[in-house]
């Protein structure tokens, strides 16, 4: 009998989550909840994680290799890239999950949910490039890619975030807090949402 108790009590241990493995970010938040409503962007978000969103770069120089990390961890390296935060690595992915466990707080939902709703609102449809024939050169509007959307939102997001610290007390959960909070609800406050606006007009007046 001892045996067969302690045959279930491994079995069960061995069946059990492991938190942050898989689809847990931060062991926390429920990635397979969340939904992308823009359905270009949908295959180029990536949320699967293990455990701590540190990867090492061991996707830097393959093909297309940012599409296999989680967009929890791009963002991150995005936060500390200039700045006054810059290398600080540590100092992000601590921020960061505050900032999730403050938006659960507030609106009582899955914060993933919001932070992939900023996204979906900040990436731009249309960009400017300019097409040379001789000497002159002319500005086209074209058409962006799921791939360069999805860089330019977490770009300017993780921009806007580090930019409400500056000059001021506040700190880089609450900007990023608020950066999200505004970005997903398409507020035009939020710095990522205007300029997702003023690409797309430049464009729209090169058509």
């Amino acid at each position: 009998m001892e045996e067969s108790n302690e045959v279930s009590e491994s079995s069960e241990v061995s069946e059990a989550p492991i938190a942050g493995i898989g689809t847990m970010v931060f062991g926390k938040w429920d990635a397979t909840e969340v939904t992308c409503s823009d359905p270009g962007l949908a295959p180029y978000i990536n949320l699967t994680t293990i455990g701590t969103p540190h990867s090492g770069g061991r996707h830097a120089n393959a093909w297309f290799g940012k599409a296999k990390l989680s967009v929890v961890e791009r963002f991150i390296n995005n936060l500390m890239r200039t700045g006054k935060f810059s290398g600080k690595k540590q100092h992000c992915v601590k921020a960061f999950e505050a900032a999730l466990d403050s938006i659960n707080e507030r609106s009582g939902e899955n914060p993933l949910q919001s932070f992939i709703d900023a996204i979906v609102e900040a990436a731009p449809c249309e960009e400017i490039t300019r097409i040379k024939l001789g000497a002159v050169s002319t500005p086209k509007a074209v058409d962006s890619s799921p791939s360069r959307r999805l860089d330019i939102a977490l770009r300017n997001i993780s921009v806007g975030c580090a930019a409400a610290t500056a000059g001021s007390k506040r700190t880089l959960t609450q900007g990023i807090v608020n950066e999200i909070t505004k970005a997903a609800q398409g507020d035009v406050g939020a710095f990522s949402i205007g300029k997702r606006e003023e690409i797309e007009r430049v464009a729209s007046s090169a058509r």
